[in-house]
């Protein structure tokens, strides 16, 4: 059987450094995205087995848990980051006003693309807001690196978006 049905004659799988994130609503991307961890969730087993039953237990699906999600990118003069964690803890704001209550939660769709450029994936992220914020690495005068800030996102839950259709890969031919 064949892994992609627009393109049966594709065998390889996307490739992971071509994506996007999106704040939901937003037409531009996230500036700088250079790393985004996994999406993954877990489900508790409920082991349970009724007093006549052998032995063995019975399982079944408890509660699900969403693992926080880490987007990483180059410091830059951009204060999206910086703007979005001080809503959970903004420090200085004054007593009863460091967390921005109304709109510290936000949406964000993850994008995945080929290698042609073209849209392969989507994922709807919900309810994300920051838990850890690091603004800077350790610096060090001996290293070859470029600075990267990290945001750590909780969620409640994630969904691939099946709106999007596998593309139909393009061909190349040679010029005339």
């Amino acid at each position: 059987m064949a892994q992609f049905s627009a393109n049966a004659e594709r065998f390889d799988p996307y490739k992971n450094f071509k994506f996007r994130v999106f704040f939901e609503g937003n037409t531009t991307p996230v500036a700088g995205i250079s790393k985004v961890s996994m999406l993954k969730r877990t489900t508790e087993v409920v082991k349970h087995r009724e007093g006549g039953d052998p032995s063995s237990s019975r399982k079944s699906p408890g509660r699900t848990e969403f693992e926080a999600i880490t987007l990483e990118r180059g410091v830059t003069h951009d204060k999206e980051f910086e703007q979005w964690a001080n809503k959970v803890w903004n420090f200085g704001s004054g007593l009863g006003v460091e967390v921005s209550l109304k709109d510290f939660r936000k949406n964000l769709l993850i994008e995945l693309y080929n290698e042609a450029g073209q849209l392969a994936l989507r994922y709807r992220v919900y309810r994300c807001w920051v838990s850890e914020f690091q603004a800077l690495p350790d610096l060090d005068a001996n290293a070859n690196a470029v600075a990267i800030q990290h945001l750590k996102l909780e969620n409640e839950g994630w969904e691939r978006d099946d709106e999007v259709a596998e593309p139909g890969e393009p061909t190349f031919t040679e010029p005339a």
